[in-house]
């Protein structure tokens, strides 16, 4: 086993490093108590290539590994939780979804403009009535003529609001349960095809959460994604790298909060003495730091084996798992440390805490992916539900 980065990933995390400090950190705070999208931001990421991480040049995109992705999503959430989960989103979900089940004419006509940030893309499995259970899902594409009808909401997209491509999904045989579930390309300005409410969040904000309309949205059969009934199977081939980049997300978040305790600890004088010397400060940091190690450990391995074309169903279950929950108690602890000043908002820990707690929802409740990681354990197969 080789733990040792190329050069080239050394100077990929670096140039990541240096942009998110230099650009995103001064206006993080105004992006979170505003809600804003930073679409200039995205433009300019686009411009570096991580929008299009993961795809082949000839996509539009910059042709680079699962390692090098998580590694430039730690450092975007290591300064911003929300940027890094927009980044994630767009790469691993709309953009990879039209790589990995679109035809050659809708890899160029949408992905390639997605990966080179010129569009934002949105994903949206989830419905109000259909979470964790996505096989519930109650929109409808029905056939009419040479295309479909669809209609319905989707709710807890990322980028609902300020999308240029959506990929959705919606039942199109009702009597064949998952296997009747299809995705659909739609893109903004679609007669029938709109946001809806946009999301109040707790944390993450400045990443657009919102529902998606289809009211008799007339959807041309060149914009089906895959094979009719395939979409729910292609869903979950999708949310194993997604899961990936959630853990790095969550790595980073952590790490970025527990940088920040450490400072603190260190400069924050009690009893005549910096609180960094005392035992109980001192074994906060300490698991900290263990489980930040511990949780990037899982996550690059994930990768690693997703490079290698490996299944890694139970491995981003595993990564995604420990790593969200270990970043909810790392932040969690950087508060405490932090004190009174970590429940102000002058404090970035105050954000990262609330950042946190997504990752062990979006693209897979923890309590799924304990259901994965049992089911392979016990050789029950492959989960029923996202």
């Amino acid at each position: 086993m080789d733990f040792q980065l190329t050069e080239e990933q050394v100077l990929t995390r670096q140039s990541v490093r240096e942009f998110a400090e230099k650009e995103i950190a001064p206006r993080s705070f105004e992006l979170d108590e505003t809600q804003t999208f930073p679409r200039d931001i995205m433009t300019r990421l686009g411009g570096m290539g991580l929008l299009g991480m993961l795809f082949p040049p000839e996509y539009g995109g910059s042709g680079l590994s699962y390692l090098d992705y998580v590694l430039a999503i730690e450092e975007l959430a290591r300064v911003d939780g929300a940027i890094g989960l927009s980044v994630a989103a767009h790469n691993s979900l709309c953009a990879n979804h039209i790589f990995l089940a679109g035809t050659e004419d809708q890899k160029r006509r949408f992905l390639v403009p997605l990966a080179r940030g010129d569009k934002i893309g949105a994903w949206s499995l989830t419905e109000p009535t259909a979470g964790s259970d996505a096989s519930g899902t109650r929109s409808t594409a029905v056939r009419d003529g040479d295309g479909w009808v669809l209609n319905g909401t989707k709710t807890f997209a990322t980028h609902g609001s300020v999308c240029d491509v959506a990929v959705v999904f919606a039942v199109t045989d009702r009597t064949q349960d998952k296997h009747g579930i299809t995705a659909f390309i739609l893109e903004k300005g679609m007669p029938g095809f709109r946001p809806g409410r946009k999301e109040n969040k707790m944390g993450c904000r400045a990443s657009d959460t919102a529902e998606l309309v289809m009211d008799n949205c007339r959807v041309p059969a060149a914009l089906c994604l895959g094979k009719p009934g395939s979409g729910f199977i292609d869903a979950l081939r999708i949310l194993d790298g997604g899961r990936i980049g959630i853990g790095a997300l969550a790595v980073g978040i952590a790490r970025g909060a527990h940088e920040q305790a450490v400072a603190y600890a260190l400069a924050r004088q009690q009893f005549d003495q910096p609180i960094a010397s005392f035992q109980a400060v001192q074994w906060m940091i300490a698991d900290s730091a263990l489980e930040i190690d511990a949780a990037r450990l899982l996550v690059q391995r994930a990768a690693w084996l997703k490079d290698r074309g490996q299944s890694v169903s139970t491995e981003a279950a595993m990564a995604k798992l420990y790593a969200s929950e270990m970043a909810v108690r790392v932040t969690n602890r950087a508060v405490q440390i932090h004190g009174g000043y970590g429940y102000t908002k002058d404090y970035p820990v105050e954000r990262a805490y609330r950042d946190a707690k997504i990752a062990t929802i979006g693209e897979g409740t923890s309590e799924i992916q304990r259901l994965v990681i049992a089911r392979r354990v016990l050789g029950l197969g492959r989960e029923q539900a996202p």
